[in-house]
């Protein structure tokens, strides 16, 4: 089949503009459709959390199904574990990352007297949800029990101080500053919902990460320009991935990029992966202030 043919990043990518053509985020999934609470997916049999596009694939397919658990796992890995993928279930393509040397290449660098230079590329596997599976232990299907927004809001408070970011309460305006290194957030009563003043103060940090002392992504993009639509991109996902981690659910903030981003999109089929990957390092820096381990 022609799908077959393409290549993942043409197929998450062609799937990730339908979303924003109907008006739909990725990253701000209908959570009420889902019989499971907002976290981030992870393995079920390492514990280990997806991150990157995984994380939108994997998120989609939850909504889509609705599966009540965020777990994953190989159908090796439920073999493994004393269970099994039930007949007749399809599992869902993810990716990972990889590099490797070619041949010719390695000949050259051993000519040249010089490091070979590695290429890399994208490795796909399937994986199903842990409600595909049968005889798999109780460990492995329970979901953490999900958290109250009135124990959230302390948490979620003390990450922010945990930062050490400048941040500033005040004003009419959310923004993150650059030149002067700080974060601005309006109080949490210009809000109509306090939780989204969590999300909007992690949307501000998720810029503050990309500093040149930090992450250092490129920043000098101008507004309305493609560089600055592609750093809204990160803000937006790594505040996603952050309150997903808190067990908050995300809402969209700045729609109004919808445009740029389909523009960029549209230009290079790999812009949501770097996106994606920068914006899990993004929300991994301001989660590993809390837990520096």
């Amino acid at each position: 089949m022609e799908t077959d043919r393409k290549s993942i990043y043409a197929q998450v990518t062609e799937r990730v503009i339908a979303e924003l053509e109907q008006g739909r985020l990725p990253w701000v999934q209908p959570w009420d459709n889902a019989k499971c609470g907002c976290t981030m997916p992870r393995n079920a049999v390492t514990g280990r959390r997806y991150s990157g596009i995984n994380v939108l694939i994997l998120w989609a397919q939850v909504v889509e199904q609705g599966y009540r658990s965020q777990q994953w796992l190989t159908y090796r890995q439920a073999q493994a574990a004393g269970g099994s993928v039930r007949r007749g279930e399809k599992g869902i393509a993810v990716c990972y990352a990889d590099r490797f040397t070619p041949k010719e290449e390695e000949a050259r660098a051993r000519d040249e007297d010089r490091e070979a230079r590695q290429v890399a590329f994208l490795k796909r596997f399937t994986v199903f949800n842990v409600e595909q599976c049968e005889g798999l232990e109780a460990c492995f299907t329970a979901d953490p029990e999900p958290v109250s927004e009135e124990e959230l809001t302390p948490i979620a408070h003390e990450l922010i101080g945990a930062t050490g970011a400048t941040f500033r309460i005040g004003g009419s305006e959310a923004y993150y500053s650059p030149a002067s290194d700080h974060v601005q957030v309006p109080p949490p009563h210009a809000f109509d919902d306090p939780i989204n003043w969590y999300r909007t103060a992690f949307h501000e940090l998720g810029h503050w990460t990309g500093h040149r002392s930090r992450l250092n992504r490129d920043q000098r993009g101008s507004f309305g320009s493609p560089d600055y639509a592609r750093e809204e991109l990160v803000a937006e996902m790594a505040s996603a991935f952050t309150c997903a981690s808190l067990g908050i659910a995300p809402t969209v903030r700045h729609a109004d990029y919808v445009g740029a981003w389909l523009a960029v999109l549209r230009e290079d089929e790999r812009a949501i992966f770097r996106a994606a990957g920068a914006a899990s390092k993004a929300a991994d820096w301001l989660l590993g202030c809390a837990d520096p381990q």
